[in-house]
């Protein structure tokens, strides 16, 4: 394998078992933990495969041309199917001639393969050499700017000589709130689509590897590994991402949420498209003149394509690309997926069905590759999960039917019939938060509060609405880009003085509305810092129309009956109460993708425990268990480089059991509290200490005020808590970082600083506590999940139905075990980052030390751990282990 430098055997392992699984077609479940060149090694390990899969295809296509143009066939007929002639009862000849064909038709279809990817290596080796064809491509975009200019001053000048625009009575704005006449599916047979060059478009689909991870700082991270590989030169790599990061219209983007970029996105196409025909029709009636995206553009898209698969970028690379050539970035490099070899995304677009199928995605015999997959299982069932509040349908109904009641003499039969059917359901679904649609949903209290869940079929019969075809209604949404145009109405009608009244009740509700506007001028004013905790939860309800979070939920609901349910969440009011869906079986989702695909790898730096994945996402997609390798490599650090220890006990003989029972004892804190110092005294650097959650943190922190706990400890370390904010994470570990390199260089009485964090917090994951930022590692207690959450009881149900028992244990059991040890592994695994890395991982709960628990550490964790029933000689370990390594440093 080509690498930038030598390889870790470790690296060398995981690159040949990734080789084997990607040759087999299998399903790989890599764990390599965080530290030991993960990426690279995926790179390298997938790339040599994919060349040398190329390289095969070559020279098979080749020996085949080669027959072709000799005339011969490569087979005889009687070798090729021996016997034939009796099992179909053809005679030989027939065979003969059919094969004949077969082998001809075979042969021309590879010539035409190849003479269009000699056009495209063509097309892209030109782009390499020749940087003239930039500037003419620049030039012409000059003087095509330049002539439109003209054009559009020329035309303005008409337009004020002759007084044009008593349209009709609407104002050009409000035409485009108008829906468009809908047919459904049935009706309409046309498929329209880009006009132009349709055969360009329609390019191969070469064989790809497809590498997604969580967010985009870690696919640009890998995006940059790439460049530094060995392939990093003359791979065709692409990377994906939402219009929210690649769109370049400004004004688009200044409209800040996801579905609204979206949704004008959309509209601008279709704008574009309706253009073309509504020119014909140009002398009946001036059309209104309607927003077209300047940066939709064939051309300019074209070219943006071939500069990406030129040379491998990143999306600020290809961002700035698309500004400076006035291409879309987002459009472009979907052209450019066919011809990729790496296609980099984020996960939501390729585990979504419909978001993959929106950007052009085919899955059929590629390899996918998911990195950073622990939370795997998660991601799926939250892509799939939609949730709506009372306050939201509501708003919702008030705003479609004063929609209706304003354009009724304008819209369509078929459109009024689909607006009544989700008028009708919205007023259900408020009807089963026990409330009615037309009152002010801050003002109904709701009778029994309280949660109930649903299986879908029982809320659908329940709600009265078994008899409308959901599949329809979600269909017309889609298709209809509904949500956009009431957004518009809404925007433009949102004032007190112009909306539409119908009854006194929508008084009300227009109130409220302006109520919630005011609130967020208001936090624009003064900053969100000190915005009151209201205004967060009105905030999301304002950036998009309601309707279109009611279309994800909608969706949903859409999901086969046993895969998932509805859960009813009665509080307080209607406007608190929610609708949940709540997906149980990720499985079927995840089906899809590993069905088409020709091999998938699920790697992750902690995949332990990999029975989640085993069981949870593959079996139940009804996967041959053959199928799936397992690969877990050690770390690359040697053996001496890290402590972890178990430990039962406290200095004053206090067995560490932190229960929801003992865990709030006065004693258990103090305990806690006297490790730390103890540890304080010994440990350089920085300590993390990981708490099960941010109540018990707050408690513990409050409980050593009083004690005076926390001045001793602050008097050795500087004390952090994990903010529980996300935009201040960053600001907390920089002032940690900096007291930490203070205190090493001036030496004195404080030797560095304490965070105390949170497991399955802002800290927990994608951060490196690095070198002398995590010297040792606590974790406070086992951070099971909240048990009485109805979610996690109604998953741990359906397991229990679905799953088999596993080693005498019920599924539901090994999953809440499972939870709390992928959120430990996840924590500890914080620690160390790289070769030279060492750190102390310290365990306080004597129920680590059971065997099924301990069996759940990651395998090179686990063969070092020490458990220590007394505090006495696991203080002497950590003593000595950092004392050896400062005097090593």
């Amino acid at each position: 394998f080509p690498f930038p430098y030598t390889p870790y055997r470790i690296q060398e392992q995981f690159m040949e078992a990734l080789y084997g699984a990607l040759e087999a077609g299998r399903v790989g479940i890599f764990e390599s933990p965080t530290g030991t060149g993960k990426s690279l090694s995926l790179i390298c390990g997938a790339l040599s495969w994919l060349r040398d899969w190329e390289e095969k295809r070559r020279q098979e296509e080749a020996r085949l041309l080669a027959l072709g143009a000799s005339g011969q066939d490569g087979l005889t007929p009687q070798q090729a199917r021996p016997g034939s002639a009796d099992t179909a009862g053809e005679p030989d000849w027939v065979t003969a001639f059919v094969q004949k064909k077969e082998e001809r038709d075979m042969v021309d279809r590879l010539k035409e393969e190849q003479i269009r990817r000699k056009k495209r290596e063509d097309r892209l080796e030109k782009i390499r050499h020749n940087v003239q064809l930039k500037y003419a491509a620049k030039r012409k975009r000059c003087e095509e700017d330049e002539a439109k200019r003209l054009l559009q001053l020329s035309k303005e000048a008409l337009s004020q000589g002759t007084g044009e625009g008593v349209l009709d009575q609407l104002d050009h704005n409000e035409e485009e709130l108008i829906l468009a006449e809908y047919e459904s599916d049935d009706e309409k047979k046309v498929v329209s689509g880009l006009e132009e060059d349709d055969d360009d478009l329609e390019e191969e689909h070469v064989t790809k590897i497809y590498y997604c991870s969580r967010t985009h700082s870690q696919l640009s991270q890998f995006v940059r590994e790439v460049q530094k590989s060995p392939f990093g030169k003359d791979t065709r790599l692409v990377s994906l991402g939402s219009r929210q990061n690649l769109c370049v219209n400004e004004e688009v983007r200044r409209l800040g949420a996801l579905q609204l970029i979206n949704d004008r996105c959309m509209e601008m196409q279709k704008n574009k498209h309706e253009k073309k025909s509504d020119e014909e029709n140009e002398g009946k009636k001036r059309r209104v003149s309607r927003m077209v995206c300047p940066f939709y553009s064939y051309e300019q898209m074209q070219f943006l394509r071939d500069e990406v698969l030129v040379e491998v970028k990143d999306i600020e690379q290809l961002v700035s690309l698309g500004r400076e050539t006035k291409a879309c970035p987002y459009y472009g490099s979907r052209f450019a997926i066919p011809a990729a070899q790496l296609v980099v995304l984020p996960y939501q677009m390729l585990l979504h069905e419909p978001t993959r199928n929106a950007a052009g995605i085919k899955l059929k015999d590629q390899v996918v590759i998911i990195d950073e997959a622990h939370n795997l299982i998660d991601t799926i069932t939250c892509i799939h999960s939609a949730e709506v509040s009372g306050s939201q349908l509501c708003c919702a109904h008030s705003q479609l039917s004063q929609y209706m009641e304003r354009y009724r003499k304008r819209l369509k039969a078929k459109n009024l019939m689909y607006i009544k059917q989700i008028l009708y359901l919205l007023e259900r679904f408020v009807a089963m938060l026990g409330g009615n649609v037309n009152q002010n949903p801050g003002c109904q209290a709701v009778s029994q509060t309280g949660t109930v869940l649903k299986s879908i079929n029982d809320f659908l019969f329940q709600s009265q609405i078994d008899n409308i075809n959901l599949f329809k209604v979600q269909r017309y949404c889609e298709k209809s880009l509904i949500s956009r145009k009431l957004f518009g109405f809404v925007e433009r009608y949102g004032g007190p003085a112009s909306a539409v009244k119908t009854n006194k009740e929508n008084q009300e509700l227009a109130g409220l509305q302006n109520f919630l506007l005011t609130l967020q001028q208001g936090s624009d004013k003064e900053g969100t810092h000190q915005s009151p905790p209201v205004e967060a939860e009105h905030d999301h309800l304002r950036t998009a129309s309601p309707l279109m979070q009611i279309e994800g939920f909608l969706s949903a609901l859409t999901n086969a009956n046993q895969d998932g349910r509805v859960i009813l969440n009665r509080q307080g009011t209607v406007g608190q109460s929610s609708l949940k869906f709540l997906l149980l079986n990720p499985a079927v989702h995840f089906a899809k993708v590993v069905e088409e695909c020709r091999a998938v790898i699920i790697a992750g730096g902690t995949m332990q425990p990999v029975a989640d994945f085993r069981e949870q996402l593959l079996c139940c997609a009804g996967m041959d268990p053959a199928r799936v390798v397992e690969f877990s490599c050690g770390h690359v650090i040697p053996p001496e480089n890290i402590l972890p220890i178990i430990l039962c006990s406290g200095p004053s003989n206090q067995q560490l059991e932190f229960t929801y029972q003992t865990r709030d004892l006065p004693q258990m804190m103090d305990e806690t509290g006297r490790i730390l110092c103890n540890l304080c005294n010994v440990i350089p650097g920085g300590v993390v200490c990981f708490f099960p959650s941010y109540e018990y943190e707050k408690q513990v922190y409050g409980h050593w005020e009083k004690t005076g706990l926390l001045s001793r400890l602050a008097a050795k370390k500087k004390i952090f808590q994990e903010p529980k904010k996300a935009n201040q994470v960053e600001q907390v570990l920089v002032e940690y970082a900096k007291c930490i390199k203070r205190c090493s260089q001036t030496g004195g009485q404080m030797t560095g600083a304490l965070l105390l964090s949170v497991v399955g917090g802002k800290m927990s994951e994608g951060i490196n506590f690095s070198d002398d930022l995590g010297r040792c590692v606590i974790m406070v207690g086992m951070p099971y999940p909240n048990i009485k959450s109805p979610e996690l009881q109604e998953k741990m149900t359906w397991l229990d139905k679905t799953m088999p028992r596993a080693a005498g244990q019920a599924p539901s059991r090994v999953l809440i075990e499972n939870l709390c040890m992928k959120a430990v592994n996840q924590s500890i695994g914080r620690a160390i980052r790289h070769q030279k890395d060492f750190a102390s991982i310290l365990l306080l709960d004597h129920r680590y030390a059971r065997p099924a628990i301990f069996n759940k550490l990651p395998q090179w964790i686990r063969e070092r751990t020490q458990v220590k029933p007394a505090f006495g000689s696991a203080f002497a370990e950590l003593r000595k282990f950092h004392r050896g390594k400062l005097d090593a440093l």
